[in-house]
């Protein structure tokens, strides 16, 4: 009778997974502990083991195949003159459509995977012995000390029917105190939390209260960049108050001196003064200007802001190169024309990728302050609040005066809290005396 391979629970909390890859083909012997597939959970690619031996009959569901159900039937073994139509079991189907992957398992977490697989084989003497994990319980059952034990599976892996030719009752050698090997630091698994199950979340509401809106590309890229944001960037943010007297002076004098029409017209706006005071405290503290790879920092020597452009269904960040050379009417002409392109979707793609830090301001809503997420790759976002009177002390004496919040977010990989400080207060430095923008 044909032998069901079905689908493995390779974690307590596994309902299902992705069959990422099929090691075997129709017709191929296997062997009890052979490796016939790689499963793709959420946490790790792990190898799946042939509990048998026998022929593969059939593979059910397809390499590729996502959300296949555990214990579900992926495959089945014959046996020695049994024929694929005396398969006994109707073919189950897959429970997605194929898809193709879009990379190979990282070898990385395949490696670290079949790592975390043979804990725990090792001999007396610290030597790692590779062995499947049926193997490794029959020994333990049997008493048998693997370290003696020769492997005949893949790459010299020891498995179910090395340890049954091996004599039983063989215990694994001892040694003395000061022979033992030291225990090595444990590996720790972490696994992220998971977002509620879409069937779960429409179980919770009545049908006909609701209506499915599909999600378009862009709100699809913005979910998986700000997911990959908040998970892999470690942020933390710095608060502080900026006067604006001087600026909204400044400001209200600057564009009273603008041509009333033609290419040299202008009209500033507390945004563009942000923008290049931004840009000038990068300048002053250039460790801030970076972004964190793997392989080392990137220290750059360009100044680009990114400018967070509120559009239907999401929003864009065109970049504004070179801000820190630009003059402010430069800047604000830049800005509301990318601006204007950004909301008709007019944008090509080099205006609005790179850039080194960005800006989202919140306060022509009226929003005192917030904390952005970052943009990966930058490693930097200030986020601007609304300027309103406030009431504050200086020199001993109550003042009424216009403050605006603003709050940098931070990837603590790239910028500590005192670089984080110093940029912060250098941008409040420009803010709190625009004329030091003009020179």
């Amino acid at each position: 009778m044909p032998t069901p391979i079905l689908m493995p629970a390779l974690s307590p909390t596994m309902e299902e997974g992705k069959l990422s890859k099929w090691l075997v083909a129709e017709g191929q012997k296997v062997r009890s502990g052979d490796v016939i597939a790689e499963i793709e959970t959420d946490k790790a690619t792990m190898e799946v083991e042939a509990v048998d031996e026998g022929t593969v009959g059939k593979l059910l569901v397809p390499a590729g195949t996502e959300g296949v159900k555990v214990n579900s039937q992926i495959a089945y073994l014959l046996a020695e003159g049994e024929a694929a139509g005396a398969a006994a079991a109707a073919p189950a189907k897959p429970a997605s459509k194929p898809t193709v992957p879009a990379a190979s398992p990282a070898p990385a977490t395949t490696a670290k995977a079949a790592s975390v697989a043979a804990a725990g084989n090792a001999q007396g003497d610290g030597k790692r012995v590779f062995a499947s994990p049926l193997a490794r319980r029959l020994a333990r059952d049997k008493g048998i000390d693997l370290g003696t034990t020769k492997g005949t599976g893949p790459n010299g892996r020891i498995v179910k029917a090395d340890v049954e030719k091996s004599k039983p009752g063989a215990a694994p050698r001892q040694t003395t105190d000061a022979a033992k090997p030291v225990p090595g630091p444990v590996a720790v698994t972490y696994s992220l939390p998971q977002p509620m199950p879409d069937d779960k979340v429409l179980a919770l509401y009545e049908q006909g209260t609701y209506e499915v809106v599909p999600h378009d590309n862009m709100r699809k890229i913005i979910a998986k960049r700000l997911v990959e944001s908040k998970v892999t960037i470690p942020h933390f943010y710095l608060n502080v108050d900026c006067r604006l007297d001087q600026l909204l002076s400044a400001r209200e004098r600057l564009n009273a001196r603008s041509p009333k029409d033609g290419p040299a017209a202008y009209k500033l706006s507390v945004n563009d003064f942000v923008i290049k005071a931004l840009a000038l405290a990068l300048r002053d503290v250039p460790a801030a200007n970076a972004t964190w790879t793997s392989q080392g920092m990137l220290r750059h020597k360009r100044i680009d802001i990114g400018v967070a452009v509120a559009v239907e269904g999401g929003l864009f960040t065109p970049v504004l190169r070179h801000a820190d050379l630009k003059t402010l009417s430069e800047l604000s002409n830049e800005m509301k024309d990318l601006a204007v392109r950004a909301r008709t979707r007019k944008l090509a793609p080099h205006e609005y990728q790179g850039g080194t830090s960005s800006i989202s301001n919140l306060g022509m809503f009226g929003i005192k302050s917030f904390d952005a997420v970052i943009n990966p790759p930058h490693a930097t976002i200030l986020a601007i609040g609304a300027g309103e009177e406030r009431a504050i002390v200086v020199a001993g004496k109550l003042e009424v005066a216009t403050m605006m919040s603003c709050t940098l977010s931070c990837d603590h990989r790239v910028v500590d809290g005192a670089l984080g400080a110093a940029l912060l207060n250098a941008f409040r430095a420009y803010i709190e005396d625009p004329v030091r923008m003009l020179v």
